[in-house]
């Protein structure tokens, strides 16, 4: 008589052994396709960095194929002891896992993101679109892969007394392991310490959740948090970038162009809806008498927007013009006709931006004293004293008190707290509206007014929880409280006009580009904003973001879309539309922007 417990048994471990040594080669396969992830990913530039990338490619998709075999097909081999049929499912279930992992490739080369249900919509969207095209393709593969899944089955199945003797899989198992528990060990030291050439990796492989134990170090005293939100506000990233293409062609110039003088005045944390006769009569005064558009929107929530002003360009590529120390060219063309610069703050240009990214040719005096609006305003009125016809110059004022009306945070919601905060902040813009009253009177009253550029904005807007969702200050959300700020803009032998259709800080570097230093290159070779002179209607969208999530902005609704590719939709009142779905072309533009100035993978 047979055995059946011991027939069933060893049919059992047979297919057990069959499985791990599925898995292995699975593994391996799934390892060369990753290879395609590492070669559309900018090389780390340390050593440290590269380990941590070759011992993350080892672990993580030794992990991933492995886990998956434990989650799904070794319960299914004590239900399906017959060999054949767990043999098809297991060869169906890695087709489909290899495939979706081609897929995956294909939406990391192309967008820079891994499958998500965004993704996936444009993937099987109706529009013939030449990505969606493309994507089609790749399902040709999948008979092929169907093929070799079959031939590996068999033949793993057909030489597995031979693997077993070859007693490689305890070599291996170790070496997985290790691999994955040294890339976890790695990136918890580099959270914690922000270094960036390994947390820049973080969303390079798909599923990819690297173990952070931050809040654990900050708890017991290893790790001080002040001093690392420091080091990150000052370094960036400091990851690994990608390398920039930028400008897309060289920009050429006018021969002969007029010397304009131009005077930029970034008044920070001022609302678009602060421009009234009551809070800044001044500012309005200036307002009615040159170009007001006042459907303006910053490029950032936060001083990220300063990039977008001086470059044209969304914040995302903050780190990788911060690394390779490309100016903005508007800077560049002013160095290059001798114009004498002036820049002054009242916090001292505090921003990192200002030192790192935006005027790195030592533009700044360093201070002696402890600076201030006030003090910031004397020294450019000593120092435009000394201005004189025959040299043209720049200057650069910033004014910091709005954003200082109050430092400390609200403790609730309600509406009396809200209208303390609002009623404190109104005043900080009035007392600057009044020390601004000096600056243009000074120069209007300069021979040179009428070949002057006076341009004054703020770098992003401050909210009171007018959305309700516990928002104050600025750095929170894409709404229009944080986003929409005044632009006032003067311009030699140029009309008064109000101008309603909607623009952006980014629009601002092509306008100087063009219509100052007369350049004839298009626009969109060096930003991704257009001339303000040209708009004539509005647009789809504007963009918007920082160097994690952007914003695209329409005339109903904010859509929102993280480093994930996860997106959420907002109403004109930035309440949260959750089964609302944004048009696929939309998503596409707004994704396609943010990596045109990058050099493509070949």
């Amino acid at each position: 008589m047979v055995d059946s417990g011991n027939t069933y048994g060893d049919k059992v471990s047979k297919l057990i052994t069959w499985g791990h040594w599925f898995s292995f080669f699975n593994i391996i396969a799934a390892m060369l396709i990753g290879t395609r992830y590492i070669a559309q990913s900018p090389w780390p530039e340390t050593f440290l960095g590269q380990t941590y990338l070759v011992l993350n490619w080892i672990g993580h998709f030794g992990f991933l194929i492995f886990g998956f075999y434990i989650l799904v097909l070794f319960p299914l081999t004590f239900i399906t002891p017959s060999q054949r049929l767990m043999r098809i499912l297991s060869v169906i279930i890695a087709t489909a896992g290899m495939t979706l992992l081609l897929l995956d490739t294909y939406a990391y080369q192309n967008l820079h993101l891994h499958i998500t249900p965004l993704v996936w919509d444009m993937l099987l969207n109706n529009d013939k679109s030449n990505l969606n095209t493309q994507w089609q393709y790749l399902f040709i593969v999948v008979p092929v892969i169907f093929l070799l899944q079959l031939s590996l089955s068999e033949w793993v199945w057909n030489k597995l007394r031979k693997l077993a003797h070859k007693h490689v899989g305890r070599p291996f198992a170790i070496t997985f392991a290790i691999a994955f528990i040294g890339s976890h060990l790695i990136h918890t030291w580099a959270d914690a310490s922000a270094y960036g050439p390994v947390t820049a990796q973080r969303a390079t492989f798909p599923l990819s959740y690297p173990m952070t134990a931050r809040s654990f170090l900050e708890k017991h005293g290893f790790i001080d948090r002040e001093a690392l939100a420091k080091q990150i506000q000052n370094e960036g990233t400091g990851g690994a970038t990608e390398a920039m293409r930028y400008p897309l062609e060289p920009i050429v110039f006018k021969t002969k162009q007029k010397d304009y003088n131009l005077q930029i005045i970034m008044i920070d944390s001022l609302r678009a809806d602060t421009l009234n006769h009551t809070d800044t009569p001044n500012l309005t005064r200036f307002a009615q008498n040159n170009l007001n558009y006042n459907n303006h929107y910053s490029a950032s929530n936060n001083p990220t927007s300063l990039f977008g002003l001086f470059y044209g360009l969304p914040g995302n590529y903050v780190d990788s013009f911060r690394n390779s120390h490309i100016e903005s060219p508007i800077l560049t063309e002013l160095h290059a006709r001798n114009y004498q610069f002036g820049l002054f703050s009242g916090d001292d240009f505090n921003s990192s931006l200002y030192k790192q990214i935006i005027f790195t040719k030592g533009e700044i005096a360093q201070s002696t004293e402890k600076m201030n609006d006030k003090k910031a305003i004397s020294q450019w009125k000593e120092w435009f004293g000394k201005q004189t016809s025959e040299k043209p110059w720049f200057s650069y004022l910033e004014l910091t008190s709005v954003s200082e009306y109050d430092d400390a945070a609200p403790i609730s919601t309600s509406n009396a707290n809200q209208s303390l905060f609002e009623t404190n902040y109104r005043k900080a813009v009035q007392r600057t509206d009044k020390q601004l009253k000096a600056v243009l009177s000074t120069l209007k009253q300069s021979p040179d007014w009428e070949k002057t550029i006076v341009i004054i904005t703020s770098n992003h807007g401050m909210e009171f929880d007018e959305t309700q969702t516990n928002s104050w200050g600025s750095s929170t959300n894409f709404s229009e409280y944080q986003l929409r700020v005044p632009m006032l803009i003067h311009w030699p032998n140029v009309e008064p006009e109000l101008i309603t259709t909607t623009s952006s800080h980014l629009d601002l570097a092509p306008t100087l580009m063009e219509e100052f230093l007369g350049t004839t290159t298009p626009a969109d070779s060096y930003s991704s904003g257009i001339n303000l002179f040209d708009q004539t209607e509005d647009r789809n969208w504007l963009l918007a973001g920082d160097r994690k999530n952007i914003a695209l902005i329409t005339g109903k609704n904010t859509v929102v879309i993280d480093t994930f590719g996860n997106y959420r939709v907002y109403d004109e009142n930035y309440r949260r539309l959750k089964d609302e779905k944004p048009k696929l072309s939309l998503l596409m533009q707004g994704i396609s922007e943010l990596k045109r100035f990058y050099h493509p993978k070949k």
